[in-house]
């Protein structure tokens, strides 16, 4: 299996998520892999590691979720690798809930949110961020 750590949808990817929206809930599970230390785009001094970058956008995030009626259901450290084989851990997971994939794309246009994407920008080295829909045999 092979995966590469992105920071931004491509123009494919966005499309199909908005084209198979179902309007039902949706949740993002999102593999994050943080710089050493922060580096803004804007050239900007900083004592930020990238966890404390994301972090900073992680608050903002979580209240414009919490306002859209979604929520973050987990979020927590990567500590070991049980099965399977990477070269290299991730080092934070998430799992976030949203209403639907409107209201996802809906947040990722808003000004305040857009605001504190500097911070994930500063903050990543690289993401996957999964969608997820129930189902399955697991419920």
């Amino acid at each position: 299996m092979k995966f590469e750590n992105i920071l931004q949808p491509t123009a494919d990817q966005f499309r199909n998520f908005r084209d198979n929206a179902t309007g039902e809930k949706i949740f993002m599970l999102n593999l994050l892999k943080f710089r050493d230390k922060a580096q803004y785009e804007d050239g900007r001094e900083t004592d930020l590691t990238g966890r404390e970058a994301y972090a900073l956008y992680g608050e903002n995030t979580a209240k414009i979720v919490k306002g859209l009626g979604g929520q973050i259901i987990f979020g927590g450290a990567a500590r070991n690798l049980l099965i399977g084989q990477v070269d290299q851990l991730w080092d934070q997971v998430a799992l976030v809930e949203y209403p639907n994939m409107d209201a996802m794309a809906n947040m990722m246009r808003m000004p305040e949110y857009q605001a504190g994407h500097v911070h994930r920008e500063a903050g990543l080295a690289g993401q996957l961020l999964i969608e997820c829909a129930r189902g399955g045999s697991l419920k």
